[in-house]
């Protein structure tokens, strides 16, 4: 439980720090959208290019893992992108942000940590590797089909040329990309650039959290609470348990795997999915009022599954 609060904990407080900035008028609103920036170009793309330029191909490539993860994520959230087609009607963007933030787990920033304090280094790599997966996969069919959406009447294979383009010129798909290449290429990193990248990555997880809670000052954390319930409960309870019948009776992953799989499933919606939407300008509140809650509600949660599971 210790390593679970020792992550969880922090995180809300973070947040905390971001609403109380904004709530005593330390910081604006303007400030938001200037650190969210500052992820989404500068702080995030080294935190995902070392996470995978340092670890040998052959490892993050574990594709029964890795389809677990995919699995788990399109039987969650193509069910749940219908049925709030009815329920929670929105646009295209709207209902590809609703889904996302039912299964975008926060493994970058909660995941890594948590297993490197619960299973040691060398049990982390579950984490790395669903990282790697949803921001490749993940982000890239969401902003995918959020840039088709605003492309409105134009031209449809227009529509999704550019939608293509905005994808692999974006940095949530060239950092991932230039870390595979440079794992495979063997070169290593000289120190100066592993420290320039380990010094700038540090900065992706506070600043995102910090501006999630200042952009919350004022912005009811109620409103739209049935929406915000549905997508916590897909979050935390859904997620987790079809991944874990997926990992067990589907792929047969042994037990570090199938343990690795639902943590990584049972997370706290990432903090990378509001990134996306306050970019857009496409569901913010509802998703960061997600984040915030199954933050705090995975505290108990996920502290549960570790002690069921069992820590190194």
């Amino acid at each position: 439980m210790s390593a679970v609060i020792n992550v969880a904990i922090p995180v809300f407080a973070i947040m905390l720090a971001g609403y109380l900035a904004g709530r005593f008028r330390i910081l604006g609103e303007s400030s938001s959208e200037a650190l969210n920036a500052f992820v989404y170009w500068f702080a995030l793309p080294p935190v995902i290019f070392l996470s995978i330029a340092t670890v040998p191909l052959a490892d993050v490539f574990n594709w029964p893992f890795i389809w677990t993860l995919l699995s788990g994520m399109a039987l969650v959230a193509i069910p749940s992108f219908l049925l709030a087609r009815f329920l929670f009607p929105n646009s295209i963007a709207g209902l590809t942000l609703h889904s996302l933030t039912g299964i975008f787990s926060n493994t970058g920033y909660m995941g890594i940590p948590l297993f490197i304090a619960a299973f040691g280094p060398e049990g982390a790599l579950p984490a790395v590797i669903a990282t790697a997966v949803n921001n490749i996969v993940l982000l890239g069919l969401t902003i995918l089909l959020v840039e088709m959406d605003r492309g409105g009447d134009h031209a449809p294979l227009r529509v999704f040329g550019q939608a293509v383009l905005a994808v692999v010129r974006g940095p949530l798909f060239l950092a991932p990309l230039a870390g595979i290449l440079w794992s495979w290429s063997g070169l290593g990193l000289a120190i100066p650039a592993s420290n320039f990248f380990g010094l700038m990555g540090a900065a992706a997880g506070p600043c995102a959290l910090f501006a999630m809670g200042l952009f919350m000052v004022g912005k009811p954390i109620a409103s739209g609470a049935g929406e915000v319930g549905w997508m916590v409960v897909a979050k935390l309870v859904a997620h987790p348990l079809i991944t874990w019948w997926l990992a067990v009776e589907v792929f047969a992953l042994d037990f570090e795997l199938t343990r690795g799989a639902v943590l990584m499933a049972a997370l706290p919606t990432g903090a990378l999915a509001f990134v996306v939407a306050q970019k857009y300008g496409v569901f913010v509140q509802r998703c960061s009022a997600a984040i915030l809650v199954s933050t705090v509600v995975s505290i108990a949660s996920v502290s549960a599954l570790l002690a069921w599971f069992g820590t190194g």
